[in-house]
């Protein structure tokens, strides 16, 4: 049994009606997985619905959060999230916080993140990326 994280991207895929990601979701389920969704990832889909007042999504978005739970974000995944921002930063590279945050809660939880931006995590270590969305 595989553990898998949606990305934000691959949420917004889902409430969007994208076939290859409700296909995707849906097999995960039917084969036994689990699917979580990273508490960044949350708070990235929740405060983009709001701010363009999306009240149809919005409830879409509550009912899919009440399916797949909702990760926490404590101080080990956050002083984790510190050790990889500053190794990627001495190595010259930048990466968003939120990416560093989701990719810390998935380590941390063995999970596997599906996301449609498998470029953003390339160089984070020990990070399992799939892309269901093609």
């Amino acid at each position: 049994m595989s553990v898998f994280a949606l990305d934000s991207n691959i949420i917004s895929f889902y409430l969007r009606g994208n076939t290859a990601v409700i296909a995707n979701i849906e097999k995960a389920i039917n084969d036994g997985n689990s699917i979580f969704i990273p508490p960044l990832v949350y708070y990235e889909v929740k405060r983009g619905l709001m701010l363009i007042n999306a009240t149809k999504k919005m409830k879409e978005f509550d009912a899919l959060c009440e399916l797949f739970p909702v990760g926490e974000l404590d101080n080990y995944l956050l002083d984790e999230s510190i050790n990889i921002y500053v190794q990627e930063r001495k190595a010259g590279r930048n990466i968003e916080d939120a990416d560093i945050f989701i990719a810390t809660f998935c380590i941390h939880n063995n999970y596997i993140l599906v996301t449609d931006n498998i470029k953003h995590f390339k160089y984070i270590n020990n990070l399992h990326v799939i892309n269901w969305a093609n």
